[in-house]
């Protein structure tokens, strides 16, 4: 925390960087969550929570058993926390797939205390296909 109270500037990018690195191994780096971290995570069509690091970390890989990269991501610092956008990439035994997600973190003692998540739910190749013929975007 600053003097003003609110969160640092660099920590909270490092809060970022090091939870890109928990989406990239699905493994939680130490600091990154504290121990009662609550996730709130919005699919397309569907909602499921979580409380406590170790029931995170579960649902990521039960989510996500296979490992990917996060080829992009943007961070904005808030006084209490961050917003993370990323986009994600990974394989399978079915393909190749692709998301993209917004995070609004609450940071608590220096570690992330409260997540909302919200993703676009996964994109198969076939999908991605559909929505290249049918959408042009203006930004990658």
């Amino acid at each position: 925390m600053n003097p003003r109270g609110s969160l640092d500037t660099v920590r909270a990018k490092e809060l970022a960087e090091l939870f890109v690195c928990f989406i990239e191994t699905d493994t939680a780096p130490d600091g990154l969550f504290t121990d009662d971290v609550f996730l709130d995570l919005t699919l397309p069509r569907w909602r499921v929570q979580t409380a406590g690091r170790d029931e995170l970390v579960g649902l990521r890989r039960r989510f996500h058993p296979s490992l990917g990269t996060v080829p992009r991501h943007r961070v904005d610092v808030t006084d209490t926390g961050l917003v993370l956008e990323w986009e994600e990439r990974w394989e399978d035994e079915q393909g190749s797939w692709y998301c993209r997600e917004l995070m609004r973190a609450e940071v608590r003692d220096g570690a992330i205390g409260e997540i909302s998540v919200y993703c676009t739910g996964d994109w198969d190749a076939a999908l991605r296909a559909a929505h290249a013929r049918e959408v042009t975007l203006l930004r990658p």
